[in-house]
């Protein structure tokens, strides 16, 4: 392995000669740029596996463009395949689309820390994302004209060891103010908390444009960073004395409680990069008037990923992230459940859930039914998943709740859920729960109370007052027109048969294929597992075709870059790889490297392929029932032939859609590259 050059006040350097490449063509699209900057990590010793460090890129590349006006892209990760955080530099001649506002990029840093990365690192890696918001800084990285002056520009904006970070230059004192600073009397205070699902570069890039905007505004603007180095929270009487709050996130902000009764701007994290002055703009119009602006009343969905062009979350965007906050807590349950549920099926037979909880209670391993320790075992397993499983429709009104109105929802929810059930509402009367719920807690938790009060709301009042008003609800109004629908929903698909079917099986093979374990993705999923819960025949069938068609994208992704390595980048044909177990293992996420290099190609293809799947489970009377694990619980599958086939069809269908499609035209990193021939080196 290369030596690594390094300091002696921080340890191995961040950046080196050998990790810079200056005015150079590493490709026509940014997957080439990724893959030129992790092969160069790689050859100096900083990385064991250059496809492996550009393939996570790519991956957290398709889940936000890293693209920053004025020419600038940061892509970055964290991976096991990192020895120690590094920077990789490329000014490119000509430039490339990182996905920028404004055009194509010409500076490229590639951020790569290692999986579990210390504060240190992180510290580093995002006091170069914060020092690349000032001008002057981005202006000398143009001009430099050798290695050394990048590496000189570099480490004069990363912070001294064991010393707290200096703030940026371009920001004074004045208008620039910590977290656990007193602020200066202004005339507005407007406090932010700015976080991305990575937290090395965009968290403190927000953080430092919101700072800028501020002070170029007369406005006072503290930022809570929670990011990976690390964040100082806001103290109390800071968030008591701001007039608005800002929220520029991609995940759920942490304690959100602290801000209820503000007037709120809400975004993505890259808006506070790209439009800074508009945020602070539409905070202090929202200080000004609180009645135009959403109101913190203790918790909310979280912050929307994309963009918005008024700084306010949509009415579509905030139910879908609710929804999807339910069922990604549910799904554990589910697995774990249904997994469970397989596994006493495999043990004790099918004939195990009219008697499991009986040998469960009358048996112990000194005293075996009289199957022995096999049926006792099943048994075991069963009614573990049985009641793993009971949670499931609860788990989604609570935390269908808990998205609406944080923790005082949770309560409420979970209640509601438990109401469904009973009466028969199943998962419908759980999504619907849910919503009443969360909306309760929130109109109860906005009562105003005495001062002696207060303390009781979230721990005794919202939970009481919210739960008495779904559960009568529930019980009273909703719960038969629920249950009904719910009813009509299973005899409904019990009786499909023929052509019927085989549509029902295309539609879900189109949906788990759309967005690759996105929102579509997760809305049929969770449609399958919901019906898990009620144990019919349509209900299995629908879990085998959701499963098997769920497979496909990373199947035929490895597949084609196998046959066709050729039309591929090193990178992918290693994604292609390991796309092989991915696939057999039910994990469509998979294929989102190949999507996010070549979307318009992989995405239809791959549609294509989950739909033959689809249809053909449904048509061949396929059922499955475990919620999870693909070929590894063949042993919960029934007609295991046909579900094989279908499996088979589809992958090969997309994989020939695919690659015909990049037959006809060459994506374009790889026609202005050497081509490759042979797959890469193992």
């Amino acid at each position: 392995m290369p030596d690594i050059a390094s300091r002696p006040d921080r340890g191995p350097a961040i950046i080196a000669a050998d990790l810079i490449t200056l005015d150079a063509n590493l490709g026509a699209d940014k997957a080439s740029v990724i893959t030129a900057l992790a092969e160069r990590l790689a050859g100096a010793g900083r990385a064991s596996d250059a496809e492996a460090l550009a393939a996570a890129a790519l991956t957290r590349e398709a889940k936000s463009a890293t693209g920053l006006p004025g020419g600038l892209a940061i892509p970055h990760c964290r991976s096991e395949a990192v020895a120690v955080a590094s920077l990789g530099f490329a000014r490119l001649d000509p430039k490339v689309d990182f996905g920028a506002p404004d055009g194509p990029a010409d500076l490229v840093f590639l951020i790569a820390a290692p999986e579990g990365a210390g504060a240190e690192h992180m510290k580093l890696l995002s006091s170069l994302a914060r020092a690349l918001v000032r001008p002057e800084f981005v202006a000398s990285l143009r001009g430099a004209a050798t290695e050394a002056e990048v590496i000189a520009l570099v480490e004069g904006v990363l912070p001294p060891p064991t010393r707290p970070e200096p703030e940026p230059e371009s920001q004074p004192k004045s208008n620039t103010v910590s977290a656990a600073a007193d602020p200066a009397p202004t005339e507005r205070t407007i406090v932010a908390i700015t976080a991305c699902p990575t937290g090395i570069a965009h968290t403190y890039m927000a953080a430092d444009a919101l700072t800028a905007a501020g002070q170029r505004a007369g406005v006072t603007v503290r930022v809570e960073t929670q990011g990976s180095s690390g964040s100082t929270p806001l103290p109390a009487a800071a968030i008591a004395a701001a007039d608005a709050v800002i929220f520029a996130t991609d995940v759920g902000v942490k304690g959100r409680e602290r801000f209820a009764g503000k007037p709120v701007v809400a975004s993505g994290v890259k808006r506070a990069i790209n439009e800074p002055d508009a945020m602070i703009a539409e905070a202090v119009r929202a200080a000004a008037d609180p009645s135009t602006a959403t109101v913190e009343g203790g918790g909310s969905a979280p912050a929307d990923s994309g963009e918005s062009g008024t700084g306010e979350l949509g009415w579509g965007t905030r139910i879908r992230q609710i929804l999807l906050t339910g069922v990604s807590y549910m799904i554990p349950f589910v697995a774990a459940g249904g997994l469970l549920i397989a596994l006493g099926f495999l043990l004790g037979g099918y004939d195990i859930s009219d008697s499991a909880a009986e040998i469960v209670v009358n048996n112990t391993l000194g005293n075996l039914p009289a199957g022995g320790l096999t049926t006792y075992l099943g048994a075991v397993l069963f009614q573990l998943g049985s009641l793993a499983f009971s949670f499931l429709v609860p788990a989604l009104a609570g935390y269908i709740a808990f998205a609406i109105a944080d923790r005082p929802g949770l309560a409420p929810g979970f209640t509601a859920g438990a109401v469904a059930v009973f009466v028969g509402a199943g998962f419908i009367g759980g999504l619907v729960g849910g919503i009443i719920a969360g909306f309760a807690a929130l109109w109860v938790g906005r009562i105003p109370l005495p001062v002696w009060a207060r303390g009781l709301k979230p721990v005794v009042i919202i939970p009481l007052l919210a739960t008495l008003i779904v559960g009568a609800l529930m019980f009273l109004v909703l719960g038969r027109p629920l249950a009904a629908i719910t009813t009509g929903l299973t005899d409904w698909l019990n009786g499909l048969s023929g052509s019927s079917a085989v549509i029902l099986g295309m539609i879900l093979g189109l949906m788990m294929c759309f967005d690759l374990g996105g929102p579509v993705n997760k809305a049929a999923y969770a449609f399958a597992v919901a019906g898990l819960a009620v144990d019919n025949h349509a209900s299995l069938q629908i879990m085998a075709t959701v499963m098997a068609a769920g497979m496909v994208p990373p199947l035929a992704m490895a597949l084609s870059s196998t046959l066709r390595p050729q039309l591929y980048s090193p990178a992918e044909r290693e994604n292609g790889k390991a796309a092989w177990l991915l696939g057999a293992s039910f994990i469509t996420e998979g294929a989102i490297p190949f999507a996010a290099a070549d979307l318009f190609r992989v995405v239809p293809s791959m549609m294509i392929g989950g739909a033959v799947t689809g249809a053909i489970v449904m048509a061949t009377d396929v059922t499955l029932t475990a919620p999870h694990g693909g070929v590894f619980v063949v042993f919960a599958m029934d007609r295991v032939l046909w579900f094989f086939i279908a499996l088979a069809a589809g992958t090969v269908v997309g994989a020939l859609c695919v690659t015909l499609a990049k037959e006809v035209k060459r994506p374009a990193h790889l026609t202005t590259s050497a081509p490759a021939t042979q797959p890469a080196a193992a």
